[in-house]
């Protein structure tokens, strides 16, 4: 007599017709939804880099010459100054909401003699402008003769050339009192202004105390720039960060990149 050998029943593999739900097409409200919140969060991850890390911003004039040059892209460092949540919306040059609470985190370090920042313009909030620090709070600036002194040390003017003549800063009132600086590069890029300037309040005195909470900013080509010269010392406030390299440079005029210039730092 034979044992009868249990047989285990065979294990089911594949399911039964009717008992699996198959996914079906996603709707097109679904996807819309989820490509929204992907856009959306990419949007947010950028509007905070941009706020409060870095910034594309693009050279429109010559006033920085040679240090910068027209059609030049560069990013600013936004947190070195200490960055903030914005005081007004807007889009483009239209202010929507202005008078935000404004949240400004820590600072690196104050701005410096020499760190060329990009700011507010003062008489234009919606214009970015981009100049060189010369003097911070408490400094002393002395113009005579068409020489700029800071603290009775005469400050240099010509930074887009090393090689350049440092010792001369052309007077407002008398712009033929400098020669062009001297310097390797091609002598059109410096453009005399034959205009007669003059400083931008009656009786200014020669001599001035940069007030606390304040910077004067100047250009380097300073035979054509419009700078503290003209609206006086800088708000800190009004800062938005401070340059730090090239990432782009268009020749407007031969319509080709500078590929010489991409990746250069700026100082």
């Amino acid at each position: 007599m034979t044992k009868k050998s249990k047989r285990r029943p065979q294990e089911q593999t594949t399911a039964k017709p009717g008992t699996g739900k198959a996914k079906g097409p996603r709707s097109l409200k679904a996807t819309v939804i989820e490509y929204a919140k992907a856009i959306g969060t990419a949007l947010l991850i950028a509007l905070i880099l941009r706020q409060f890390l870095f910034q594309a911003f693009r050279i429109p004039t010559g006033s920085m010459l040679d240090t910068l040059q027209i059609g030049d892209f560069l990013f600013v460092n936004k947190f070195l100054y200490g960055a903030k949540t914005p005081e007004r919306i807007r889009i483009g040059k239209t202010t929507l909401i202005d008078g935000l609470p404004v949240l400004k985190l820590p600072a690196i370090r104050e701005p410096r003699q020499g760190d060329i920042i990009v700011f507010e313009y003062p008489n234009d909030r919606n214009l970015d402008y981009i100049k060189r620090c010369v003097a911070v709070a408490g400094d002393t600036i002395l113009v005579a003769n068409g020489i700029l002194t800071v603290n009775g040390e005469v400050y240099e003017s010509n930074f887009g050339d090393l090689d350049g003549d440092h010792s001369c800063v052309p007077s407002w009132t008398d712009p033929e009192n400098c020669p062009p600086p001297r310097t390797r590069h091609d002598q059109s890029a410096y453009v005399r202004n034959k205009r007669n300037h003059s400083w931008p309040w009656a009786g200014m005195p020669k001599i001035y105390v940069v007030p606390e909470g304040h910077i004067f900013m100047m250009g380097d080509n300073r035979f054509n720039s419009m700078d503290s010269r003209y609206w006086g010392a800088l708000d800190t406030k009004l800062i938005k960060g401070k340059a730090m390299f090239i990432y782009w440079s268009w020749n407007g005029e031969k319509h080709l990149p500078r590929v010489n210039r991409i990746g250069d730092l700026i100082r």
